[in-house]
């Protein structure tokens, strides 16, 4: 696995417990088509939350709110509508992003975590920050 691979994972997973502590169900993780990826797939009430999940290392000089630009934002809702049509949309979708920063040692840890809920809808457009 690469370190990009490595650093990914550990961001999805510490954004994953959180869903899991908040009682959220965790449906899908990777769920990959050829129009684009979603980071994770959880159930929170009556609302389908499509998940971003960026991890940056500790200074890096653009922040994971940030590196989800619109063309990254056109990709995870394509995404998110194969997704639809695959398993029906019985919930209403929320898309959110979560942060994770990580430190810079050879064995990094989470250090920073924001969790932005309802960060863009459909049209791609910020709903907030």
């Amino acid at each position: 696995m690469t370190d990009k691979a490595k650093k990914g994972k550990l961001g999805e997973d510490y954004t994953a417990d959180f869903l899991i502590k908040k009682h959220c169900t965790i449906i899908a993780r990777n769920f990959r088509r050829p129009c684009g990826e979603i980071d994770i797939i959880a159930q929170s009430g009556d609302k389908l939350l499509i998940v971003e999940v960026k991890t940056r290392r500790q200074g890096s000089l653009v922040s994971g709110v940030d590196a989800v630009d619109y063309r990254k934002k056109a990709r995870i809702i394509a995404a998110a509508e194969c997704y639809f049509a695959e398993f029906g949309l019985e919930l209403q979708p929320r898309y959110d992003i979560a942060e994770v920063v990580i430190s810079r040692d050879s064995d990094p840890k989470v250090i920073d975590f924001e969790y932005y809920k309802d960060a863009f809808d459909t049209t791609g457009f910020q709903t907030q920050f």
